[in-house]
C-alpha cells in the first residue's frame, strides 16, 4: 500500500534570527516532522543546539519533533530531552534517535526502553560505515531507523553514493524480523537524491539546505516530496 514520503526539515539550516517564521513556513508547506540535530562536539565535530532551544521549539510548532542525538553520553542525557518533549503538542508522535556507535550491547536496548517509557517513539541511527547488522537486536522494538548518508557533523555535505543500497538493507533486515519501522535518511537529500532513496524504501527524508537555503523553501520542500512520492509509486507499480 502506498504511503507518502514525509519531509523532515532540519532546523540546523534554518535562520535562527527568524526561527518562528521558518517553523511556520515548513508547517504550511506540509512537513511531516521538524528535525532537531543535537551535536556535542565530541561524538561528531560541531556544536549545535540543546535543551534551551528545544524548549522553545516544542512551544512553537504543532509538528512532531524528531530529535537526533549525536552525543557521546546518550544514556545520561536522554532524560533531559525526553522531559522537554512532554511539552510537545503530541509527545507520542515525537521521535528520539540515538546512535548505535555511542551505545554498546545492552546499552542500546536500555536506551530504547527509556525512550518508550517516556511515551516517545524510539529510533537508532547508523553512520555511513556502520553495518546494518548492528540493528538486529533491537530492530523489532524501533519505530524508526535513521540512515546517515553523510558523516555526522555539518549541514550542506554531499550525499554519499550508495546510501540508497543501505536503505534497502534496512528494509530487508526489518522484514526478516517481522518489523516495519519507518526508515529515515539524513544527508545531502534533495530533488536529485530523494527519488533514489524513496525507491529503496525510505519513508522520511531529512532536508536542510535543500529547503531552507532555497529561494522558495516551501516550493522546494514540496518538489522534493513530489519527486520522492513519484519514485515510490513507480517502484510499487513495478513490483505489483
Amino acid at each position: 500500500m502506498f504511503q507518502p514520503v514525509k519531509i523532515a526539515p532540519s532546523i540546523l539550516s534554518a535562520n535562527f534570527m527568524s526561527f518562528q517564521a521558518d517553523i511556520d513556513l515548513i508547517e504550511r508547506a506540509g512537513a511531516g516532522y521538524v528535525h532537531y540535530d543535537v551535536i556535542d562536539g565530541h561524538f561528531a565535530p560541531n556544536l549545535t543546539v540543546g535543551i534551551p532551544v528545544l524548549k522553545q521549539l516544542v512551544k512553537s510548532t504543532s509538528l512532531p519533533v524528531d530529535v537526533h542525538l549525536m552525543i557521546d553520553n546518550p544514556e545520561r542525557e536522554l532524560p533531559w530531552f525526553l522531559d522537554v518533549l512532554q511539552g510537545a503538542a503530541d509527545p507520542t508522535a515525537c521521535v528520539v534517535t540515538v546512535h548505535a556507535e555511542a551505545l554498546y550491547g545492552p546499552q542500546l536496548a536500555r536506551a530504547v526502553e527509556v525512550i518508550h517509557a517516556a511515551g516517545c517513539k524510539a529510533a537508532v541511527a547508523l553512520k555511513p560505515c556502520t553495518p546494518v547488522a548492528v540493528l538486529a537486536p533491537v530492530i523489532a522494538e524501533l519505530e524508526m531507523v535513521l540512515v546517515m548518508s553523510v558523516e555526522p557533523g555539518f549541514s550542506g555535505q554531499s550525499y554519499i553514493e550508495g546510501s540508497d543500497a543501505k536503505v534497502a538493507e534496512v528494509v530487508a533486515l526489518a522484514r526478516a524480523a517481522g518489523a516495519s519501522p519507518l526508515i529515515e535518511v539524513d544527508g545531502g537529500v534533495g530533488v536529485a537524491t530523494a527519488p533514489l532513496l524513496a525507491a529503496a524504501g525510505a519513508d522520511v527524508l531529512v532536508c536542510g539546505n535543500a529547503v531552507f537555503a532555497a529561494e522558495d523553501p516551501a516550493a522546494a520542500l514540496m518538489r522534493i516530496e513530489q519527486a520522492a512520492d513519484e519514485a515510490r509509486e513507480a517502484t510499487l507499480a513495478a513490483q505489483a
